[in-house]
This record gives C-alpha cells, structure tokens and sequence, in this order.
C-alpha cells in the first residue's frame, strides 16, 4: 500500500529481528527441557521426565530426540506398573525382569534396584541380591530400603546378621514396615528351628515335628531356611518311619532349593527304605553329579547294586524272614513255609520257590552270592533243576520223619518221627 514508506520497512525489519531473537530463545528452551527429562529419567522420575520432554515437544514437535526419550519415559512407567502387579503376584522373576529393562532408561534409581534386590532374595539368588544392596549402601549407608535389602540375604544363612540389618533399618526408618515384620520374623522363625532341633536331639520326635511345622508357617519368603526345615522335619517322618511322608518333605526341601545335596541324601535313603530303588539310583547320581567324593559314589554303587538285586526273586520275603536271619531262623522258617506248600497238598509252584530260596539261604556260599547280587548261575549253581519234592524230603528226614494222613474229607494232620 505504501512501498515507499521508510518507516514500515523499519518497523517490519524491528519484527524479524525479535522472531529471530524468540526463535534462538525457544531452541535453548528445548534442549533445557531435554536435559532435565533426562535427569529425571536417569533417577527413576518416569511421570516428571514425561512432563519436561512433553514441554519440549510443544517447542519442537519434530523433534526427533524428544520423541524417543518420550516414549522411553513412557516405556519406563508401564514397567513399573507390570512390576507392581507382578510383585502382589509374588512372580518375582517377571519383577526382576522389569527392572532390569526399566534400569536400562534409568541407571541411577535407586528404588528399582532395590526392588530388584529383594525379589532376587526371595528367589534364593541371594549373591546377586546382596550385589545390588551392597552398591547402593557404599554410596548411601543410610538407605533403609537398601539396609533391608541387605539383611533378606542373609536370612538363610545368618539370622543374627540379618536382624542386626533389620534393626538399623529401622533406626534410619522407624515406620518401615517391611523391615519390621522381617526383623520380627527372623527372631521367630530362628527360636522356632531352634526348639525343634533341641527336641530333634531329645528324641522327642513327635514334638519336634509340631515345631518344625510351626516354623515353617512364620515366613514362606525364606527359601533357604524353610527348604532345611522340610529336610529336617523329614528326618523326623523317617524316625517315626513314615517314610512316604518323609519322601515329602525331603521333595519339598529341593524344590526350594535343588542344591541341597543333604536333602537328596536323605531322600534316597528312604527310597531304598521303601524299596524304590530306581528313585533311589537318580538321587544318588544326582548327588554324585554335584559332589564326585568316594563316599557319594559307593553311596550309588550300592543302590544301583539293590536295583539289580529287586529284578530277580527275593528269597527273603518267600521265607519270609529278614535279611540278618540267622542260620536257624532260615530253618525254622522253611519247615513252617513247606508245611504250608506242600507239593501234596498245593500246586507245586509255591513250593517250588520255597524250596529254592532254603537252598539259596541255607548254603553260606549260595548265600553270600545271593546278598552280593552275583550271578547264582555261575560255578554250577544253577537252579533250573531243583526239586521241591527231594529239598522237601531231605529237610524233614525222608520216610518216617515226617507224614501226613487224611482223618477225613478235607482234613489232614501231621507227624513228625
């Protein structure tokens, strides 16, 4: 409208010189707010972090560092919403993952780690935990959250330790409340285990088993120490031979903790104990796995000796005596089991086999093959041959040593000469 108007061309020229002067102004702005969303991030801050780097986009919408750190921040904060539901859950290892994706954005948050290191204990990964703790307590000794952290890793193994922990936790903090119920559970939980190993030694089983029950009722978080006390308590079962509930509790023992070698030991023993030799032979190679000493080892060869044993006739338990019976004890048994299978009177399989486990039993050769598990085939002790009639005859002194007679239809009574 006025081309020649000096004072517009001024004027306008005044205006681009302050856009100018805004546009410098708002590019420092941006990076300001980048640098704080970054603090924020780095400190665990996710909705504050959110806020600055929003703030940025509003200066800079095409921003392409804002955008990202952006959707960090956000990623940042579903995180730890999946953890917070995960840990009522008690899934502590989806815990543990979260957090080991949220540290990735926020290195410096001392509140993951923490998390971190106390799903880590209750899963048993105790060195790891006490890593953790251990790092945030050199740059921070006072750190509660950090001090309770500590003592959860010890539990299993020091309980004196791990109150001392809870203790001064509770100085920094006197309303922690986590610190509070594990420090009173520790104090418990060590009294309760305590008075069933004093009770164990006593011999009181029967009390020393409602105490190890009891105990195990004060903190299922305690993997370490509830997995003794189940091993413990199935020392008890075995005493009380209830030997199927103690298989129980040694399987409880390893489940929490599959290291427990004395729980596998225990375990196998009661297998062979209730003749479950093939589970006995896994325990044993497990535990030779783990520890190869001479002691695990023999420990194996004699199950896997007792598996090869199960597969053929037990000559025991046809006479139906124990495998200490003594020389008489075998005879005795015989004459009651051959009155009782007689080839006269029965089928002659039972008395067959009767017969062939008295001439195992009463040959202190045959006999110690037998116990051995060697071959009874070997050096001309093969049985294919055998006949209950002759054993049977030579054992009750042939004719006139013994006879029976019928007194009627169906009754018989016997004669020794």
């Amino acid at each position: 409208m006025c081309p020649k108007n000096a004072s517009y061309y001024g004027n306008r020229a005044a205006t681009l010189m302050m856009l100018e002067s805004s546009r410098k102004l708002s590019g420092i702005f941006v990076r300001g707010h980048l640098r704080e969303g970054k603090c924020h991030l780095s400190l665990g801050n996710a909705m504050a972090a959110c806020r600055s780097f929003q703030r940025a986009l509003e200066l800079d919408h095409k921003n392409a560092q804002a955008q990202q750190e952006f959707k960090n921040a956000n990623a940042v904060i579903e995180y730890e919403k999946t953890a917070e539901t995960d840990f009522e859950k008690r899934d502590f290892r989806k815990v543990v993952f979260c957090m080991d994706r949220a540290l990735e954005y926020a290195p410096a948050c001392h509140r993951f780690k923490i998390l971190k290191a106390e799903c880590l204990a209750m899963l048993g990964r105790y060195p790891e935990a006490q890593s953790v703790a251990s790092d945030i307590l050199r740059m921070d000794s006072t750190n509660a959250d950090a001090l309770y952290a500590r003592g959860l890793c010890l539990c299993y193994d020091c309980i004196e330790k791990a109150v001392q922990f809870f203790v001064q936790a509770l100085r920094m903090a006197p309303d922690h409340e986590k610190a509070c119920v594990a420090c009173r559970n520790a104090k418990a939980l060590k009294a309760k285990k305590e008075d069933g190993n004093k009770a164990f030694k006593e011999g009181n089983y029967k009390l020393a088993y409602e105490l190890y029950t009891e105990a195990l009722g004060i903190d299922p978080n305690n993997i370490k120490t509830d997995a003794k006390l189940y091993c413990n308590r199935g020392m008890v079962n075995s005493k009380l031979r209830k030997l199927d509930d103690a298989i129980e509790d040694c399987t409880n023992a390893v489940k929490l903790d599959d290291t427990y070698i004395k729980a596998y030991l225990r375990r196998a023993q009661c297998y062979l104990d209730t003749e479950q030799y093939e589970e006995a032979v896994r325990d044993y190679e497990k535990v030779y796995q783990t520890e190869k000493t001479k002691e695990h080892k023999q420990l194996l060869k004699n199950a896997q000796l007792e598996l090869k044993k199960s597969k053929r006739k037990d000559y025991y338990k046809i006479l139906g005596v124990d495998k200490n019976a003594s020389e008489d004890e075998i005879k005795k048994a015989y004459r009651k089991r051959a009155l009782m299978h007689h080839p006269d009177l029965h089928s002659g399989a039972s008395a067959e086999e009767v017969g062939e486990a008295f001439t195992i039993l009463s040959d202190p050769k045959k006999k110690s093959r037998y116990d051995s598990g060697q071959d009874l085939d070997e050096e001309g002790m093969n049985m294919g041959d055998f006949d209950a009639n002759n054993i049977f005859k030579a054992f009750f002194g042939g004719p006139g040593g013994f006879s029976f007679e019928a007194s009627g239809p169906g009754n018989f009574f016997f004669q020794f000469g």
